[in-house]
């Protein structure tokens, strides 16, 4: 198996007192679906936006298909961020435009600023953005204005515009959060899809320990930003539960109607 992504004794300060990671180290494998779980507050959501450096690491090495990607210059981190897709709790779309702009919005890594601007794209581009919003279902959805959706049809129209980048990876930060039950199903079906069908190597954070265990091939257990579980789903004991959640588990399972972790 070939290493996407590595982190090497990675750490993040805030101040001089706030530790937000500490020493963290993982891997991850082509293709694989690895989802970060742990408490509010544990680092999560800081773990993942090191990786395209929507927030700088202190100290540390991260490497993304074999690059350090805290030691590029901008020109290269444009690049690299093309191979990096993101996807947000709140899908950050523009709510004026329509959805199928919405995605061809995923190519302005790849543009100068003047065809940015301009909103000038190729009709390959065009083509493969009606293609990837088939795939999700939204071909009903293309010219609607983004205001005018669902919750969980503009988070499918965020992961649309993350696949039109061509990414090796893509980065979901806590990306059912803000949807029901029956919504964050279709979307952890689409990203478990993609995964599987794409080869994407997908990395979620999520606060549903329920479906950490339901999709992922691995999951990384973070507390007060240091990596306390790193294995399978089958691995994730109530004892390495409590070991990542301390006291905030019961509470947890209840949520969560009980789990079947031993």
């Amino acid at each position: 198996m070939t290493t996407l992504l590595e982190f090497k004794h990675v750490s993040k300060q805030y101040g001089s007192d706030t530790k937000a990671l500490s020493n963290v180290n993982f891997a991850v494998n082509e293709g694989e679906f690895v989802s970060v779980i742990g408490p509010s507050g544990a680092g999560k959501s800081t773990l993942l936006r090191c990786i395209n450096r929507m927030i700088e690491a202190s100290s540390g090495e991260i490497l993304f298909d074999n690059k350090n990607v805290l030691a590029i210059n901008k020109k290269e981190l444009k690049r690299l961020r093309t191979r990096i897709g993101m996807i947000f709790q709140h899908y950050n779309l523009v709510n004026r435009l329509s959805v199928f702009e919405n995605v061809l919005h995923g190519r302005l890594g790849y543009k100068s600023t003047l065809a940015g601007v301009l909103g000038i794209y190729t009709e390959e581009e065009k083509v493969k953005a009606y293609g990837v919003l088939q795939i999700l279902g939204l071909e009903e959805q293309v010219y609607k204005r983004c205001d005018q959706l669902s919750g969980g049809q503009k988070q499918r129209v965020g992961i649309a515009r993350a696949l039109i980048q061509d990414p090796k990876m893509l980065l979901c930060d806590e990306p059912i959060a803000s949807l029901d039950p029956n919504a964050s199903k279709v979307i952890m079906e689409h990203l478990r899809n993609i995964c599987s069908t794409m080869g994407i190597t997908v990395v979620v954070n999520l606060h549903q320990v329920d479906v950490a265990l339901k999709y992922s091939d691995r999951i990384i257990g973070v507390n007060k930003g240091t990596v306390v579980y790193d294995g399978t789903p089958e691995g994730l004991t109530k004892e390495r539960l409590h070991h990542i959640y301390g006291s905030e588990l019961d509470e947890l399972l209840d949520s969560n109607g009980g789990l079947n972790a031993g």
